[in-house]
């Protein structure tokens, strides 16, 4: 007798074949999807710094939102909490570099969870995590912050508090709102954040927050530039000497 399920002169594709067809064209169907779609920005303008950044002291600064531009592949955005502005010299707390943030040295980061921002009012004494400073530096603490979606190829945060302890055994918390923003497009980030200067771990939600003009002169009559988004955005790009150094 002879013959299988399929009867004579039928027989079926293997299993695995129709799997491996069905995903590759999920894999097609994706690509296309994210090509023809048109991402909405997040509504942050960068924030103006300063000429010269002032020392906060010992009060409690936030929270508030600062906006900032990393797009570069070969050089850090350093964001310094006594100052409350990005620094191009002196001390600094952390520093972004496309889809990577890490802590200065001496400093240190804690993931604190997906929980909400006012609900942390003191944070923790210890569990920091130290920046590991190579070709590719990397913080421990805040690991991979985002999430990325295969269907749009953008990355979005996945709204963690960090806790960061400054070389200077002060302590500040932090969330990542967006990676883009109208001016700059992928890597742009809007961090909201609390700092307290006066070297408690107590940042909770006062009425000292203080206002601040985030929008550049003639920032809303640009025409604003197309979001580039790909697997680029996921890319650590390095110093052109191999090793960072700050």
């Amino acid at each position: 007798m002879t013959g299988g399920r399929g009867g004579a002169g039928g027989t079926r594709p293997p299993i695995l074949v129709l799997v491996l067809a069905g995903a590759f064209l999920l894999l097609i169907a994706s690509l296309l999807i994210g090509s023809f779609t048109t991402p909405e920005f997040p509504p942050y303008p960068l924030t103006i710094p300063p000429a010269t950044p002032a020392a906060v002291g010992d009060s409690l600064v936030g929270p508030s939102t600062y906006t900032l531009d990393a797009s570069q592949g070969d050089a850090w955005r350093r964001f310094h909490f006594g100052r409350d502005a990005v620094v191009d010299s002196g001390p600094w707390d952390i520093a972004f570099r496309r889809n990577h943030m890490i802590a200065a040295p001496g400093a240190g980061v804690a993931d604190l969870g997906s929980v909400t921002f006012d609900s942390i009012v003191e944070l923790p004494g210890d569990g920091y995590a130290a920046t590991a400073f190579d070709a590719d530096s990397v913080n421990a603490g805040v690991g991979r912050w985002y999430a990325y979606s295969m269907l749009s190829h953008l990355l979005t945060s996945k709204r963690h508090v960090y806790a960061v302890r400054a070389a200077d055994g002060r302590f500040a918390k932090l969330a990542i709102l967006a990676y883009y923003c109208r001016d700059v497009g992928a890597a742009c980030y809007t961090f909201r954040y609390a700092f307290q200067g006066d070297g408690s771990r107590r940042v909770g939600v006062t009425n000292a927050a203080r206002p601040r003009t985030t929008v550049s002169p003639g920032a809303r009559s640009e025409r604003p530039r197309r979001l580039l988004v790909g697997r680029q955005d996921l890319e650590h790009s390095r110093p052109a000497n191999g090793t960072d150094t700050f």
